[in-house]
Formats: C-alpha cells, sequence, structure tokens
C-alpha cells in the first residue's frame, strides 16, 4: 500500500495565514491526524501533495517517512494525484487521502484497501440527506458504479441522488498513472477531476466497488473555522465515548478536550472543562475536578486533583492531594500521599512521600525530603539573575510561614525554620534556625493625618 495525501489547498475561506492543513484539531495539526492515520496502515510510502504554504508545512510535519510534491499552480484533484506519481510503484495500490479529512478512521481505510483487492477500483462513498457541494455516484441499472459527475456538473435529476462521492479511493498504481495522463479539464471549473477515472476504469471493464464508512464524521472536511469547530467536537464527543465505554466517570460527556493520548485506570472520574495534552496516565482512583489543564504527566492511584489547577510535565506518585488552583510545572516529581495546596507552585523539583506545601508557596529548584510542612507565604530564592540554584530541604523539616530559602543553601534533618526567616545559609539539623530584626513598639508614634 502506498499512500498520496492531497495538502495543497489554501484554504480562504479559513480566513488565517495558517495553511488549511495546520490548522488544528484535538491540539494537533488536521494533516498529523490523516498522517496517524497512513502510517497505522503500514504503508510502503507516504508522499504529501503540497502548495499554498507548502514550506511551512514541511517545516512543521516532515518526517524521514514522508516524501514530497509540490502542485504549483492547483489545478484540480487529478492534477496534484499526478504530482504525486513520480514517487509510486507500478505494481502497488496507492490509497487517496486528503489533509483536510482529519477524522477519517483506519478500520475504513482497511475495509476499503481489502475490498480494492488487486485488480479493482474501490471507492469509499457515504449517503447523506442533504448532499449539497458533493459529487454524486451514478450506477446503471443493475447498482454498478458508472460515473461520479461534480455537482456544477451535474442534472437536476442527478442532484437528488444522495450517495456522494467523499474522494477517497485506492486504485492500482500503474492504472492509475496510465488514466490520469488521460483526462481532461473540460469542465465547469476548468479543473482535472480525479473523479473522472471511474468512467474511464468503466470503459476498461475494471470493476468499481464501494465502501461506506463506520461513521459519516470520517468523511467531513474542513473549509472554514466553522466547520472546524464542528469536527472538533465530533472527534471530542468520540473520545469521551471510548472514555465511557472503558469504565470513566465523566460528569459531563459534552465538556473534556483530550488533546493528546488520555490513559485511564479504574474508577476515574473527571468533571466538567477539564483539558488534557500529550500523554498523560491518571491510576486506579483518581478524581480530576473541574477546570484543570493537565499536560504530559502521570498522576499515581487514589490521587485527587482539586478544581483550577495546571499540571505540566508532572510524575506523582498515589494519594496525593492536589489543589485547588496548584501549579506543577516541568520537571516535578511528587512522591506519595503529597499535599499541594492552593496557590502552591512547584517546578524542577522533587518532593518525597508525605511532605506538605498547603498554601501559598512556590517550591522550584529544589530537593524536599519525606514528611516536610512547608509553611504559608515560603519561597525558593533559586535565581539570582543569571543562573538558577538548588536548595535541599531534608526529611522531617518544618518551614515556618513566610520564609525564604536563598539558594544554594541546605536544611539539615529535623530543623525548624521560625516564619519570617530568610535563610542564607545552611540550618543545621534538629535545631531552631529564625532570622528576624528586633520586634519594637513606638510609645511616641502618631498617626499621620490630613491637614483640611
Amino acid at each position: 500500500m502506498e499512500v498520496v495525501i492531497l495538502a495543497a489547498g489554501q484554504g480562504k475561506r479559513m480566513r488565517s495565514v495558517l495553511p488549511k492543513v495546520l490548522q488544528p484539531i484535538a491540539g494537533k495539526p488536521m494533516l498529523a491526524h490523516v498522517l496517524g492515520a497512513a502510517r497505522e496502515l503500514d504503508a510502503k510510502r507516504i508522499c504529501v501533495v503540497y502548495g499554498h504554504g507548502g514550506e511551512v508545512v514541511r517545516e512543521r510535519l516532515d518526517a524521514p517517512d514522508l516524501s514530497w510534491a509540490l502542485q504549483s499552480p492547483q489545478l484540480g484533484t487529478g492534477h496534484a494525484v499526478q504530482q504525486a506519481l513520480p514517487h509510486l510503484t507500478d505494481g502497488s495500490l496507492a490509497l487517496v487521502l486528503y489533509g483536510d479529512v482529519p477524522l477519517i478512521g483506519v478500520p475504513t481505510l482497511r475495509r476499503l484497501a481489502q475490498a480494492a483487492g488487486k485488480g479493482r477500483l474501490a471507492l469509499l462513498t457515504v449517503e447523506l440527506d442533504q448532499p449539497t457541494g458533493y459529487g454524486r455516484i451514478l450506477r446503471d441499472g443493475a447498482g454498478r458504479v458508472q460515473r461520479i459527475v461534480e455537482e456544477k456538473d451535474a442534472s437536476d435529476a442527478e442532484r437528488q441522488v444522495r450517495e456522494v462521492n467523499t474522494g477517497i479511493l485506492v486504485a492500482p498504481v500503474a492504472r492509475l498513472r496510465d488514466w490520469l495522463g488521460r483526462i481532461g479539464n473540460d469542465n465547469a471549473q476548468g479543473e482535472y477531476y480525479l473523479t473522472d477515472i471511474i468512467g474511464m476504469a468503466v470503459a476498461e471493464d475494471v470493476e468499481v466497488v464501494t465502501v461506506q464508512p463506520d461513521a459519516v464524521s470520517e468523511t467531513l472536511g474542513v473549509n472554514s473555522k466553522s466547520q472546524l469547530a464542528q469536527l472538533e467536537r465530533l472527534h471530542q464527543a468520540a473520545i469521551a465515548g471510548r472514555l465511557l465505554d472503558e469504565g470513566v466517570t465523566l460528569i459531563d460527556p459534552a465538556r473534556i478536550d483530550v488533546r493528546g493520548e488520555l490513559i485511564c485506570g479504574r474508577d476515574v472520574e473527571i468533571d466538567i472543562n477539564c483539558v488534557f495534552e500529550g500523554r498523560v496516565e491518571l491510576g486506579d482512583g483518581v478524581v480530576i475536578g473541574a477546570n484543570c489543564v493537565i499536560r504530559n504527566t502521570l498522576i499515581g492511584a487514589g490521587t485527587r486533583v482539586a478544581p483550577f489547577s495546571h499540571l505540566d510535565s508532572t510524575t506523582m506518585g498515589e494519594a496525593c492531594v492536589i489543589g485547588p488552583y496548584a501549579r506543577t510545572r516541568p520537571g516535578t516529581v511528587l512522591g506519595q500521599d503529597v499535599h499541594v495546596g492552593n496557590f502552591v507552585e512547584i517546578k524542577n523539583s522533587v518532593v518525597a512521600d508525605h511532605s506538605k506545601a498547603n498554601h501559598l508557596a512556590y517550591v522550584g529548584d529544589a530537593d524536599v525530603g519525606q514528611r516536610v510542612n512547608i509553611g504559608a507565604g515560603t519561597i525558593t530564592c533559586n535565581y539570582d539573575g543569571a543562573f538558577k540554584h538548588r536548595t535541599v530541604i531534608e526529611d522531617d523539616v518544618f518551614i515556618g510561614s513566610d520564609t525564604q530559602l536563598v539558594a544554594p543553601v541546605r536544611v539539615g534533618r529535623g530543623a525548624t525554620l521560625g516564619a519570617g526567616t530568610t535563610l542564607t545559609k545552611d540550618a543545621p539539623p534538629e535545631q531552631l534556625t529564625v532570622s528576624r530584626t528586633k520586634q519594637l513598639s513606638i510609645s511616641s508614634w502618631k498617626k499621620p493625618v490630613k491637614t483640611k
């Protein structure tokens, strides 16, 4: 199997400087979805036909397993496939896909390829209640496909046909090469239609077979931001359906966005308006509160994430308590039973088992031991304006509120830092360290009063 992906369209109706095939569905370009499907088919070769904004498309998605063919000017779908022919080998089957039809399913494509076999032309068709804009499939009295007529070239009777062409097809490369060499552009658009090869196949007694997709949404293309939004919701609804089938509790399946891969254990519960990006794995019994954003994160079993928390590139153990309004940044590793409370930010730090920072703290570039209590208002001063420095807090340390730890600094095992301390030297273990100015009360002081 060799795959040709047509991705040269300008997409004027998108009203965007970003090429149409780079517009995102579920957090990645539409063309990336189509490439993913082609790769799942174990295609021997994948050729992308690019045009408008092509260099940007290549920069974003180029890979060793891809070849690229430039279509300039863009003279129709038949002309586009012609540009890919030098990359294809006779004796193979060619599957034609579209970079702006992102939801095409691999099972559907496998059935299409099987239907084509070695000598047939297989079309993916679909029946629509409102087929406006699509080419119609015309059959003879015995139900055999005869040709495809584009809507602008169709008669009133032909426009009543509900079975339409999706453009996706599988054909033998050698025959495709011959047919494309003979198509013309005598039509309302003055373009070279790929669909003209159907009539040629029929004339040469090549069997034309059709396959229907598993879902109509697989065949829907994108030409506007409105259609992009519609496909986004269709895609997210399909993801939500799979999660529900796997036993995940979604408080509202219509209000979840998965922009990558979400892996869930048993009895996971996800509240509304949560966004999952990259690869996220939730262990058994994890509960995610409303309005959380979680990216490239592993969350251990039994952990509860309260609403409005943002977790990025974090690994956390079992039975942690996170949020609300907590933020973990890349490089954060939490042990078991770690508490990260409201308005606590942790970055590039390791926090060991049973330690807590329950509110209003910043822990950056730090190694925190077990059973450490970090009081409200505590910060690690890790940046000197040029370099980052590390703070080490050993096991069983108690840090009082409003403490600043000026890195590099170490707090010894079992030490206590008094509230308001600014620590600039290592604190010895098992001792109280405190730095405060002397408290004064001035009896002669008078509050300022405005003069009238």
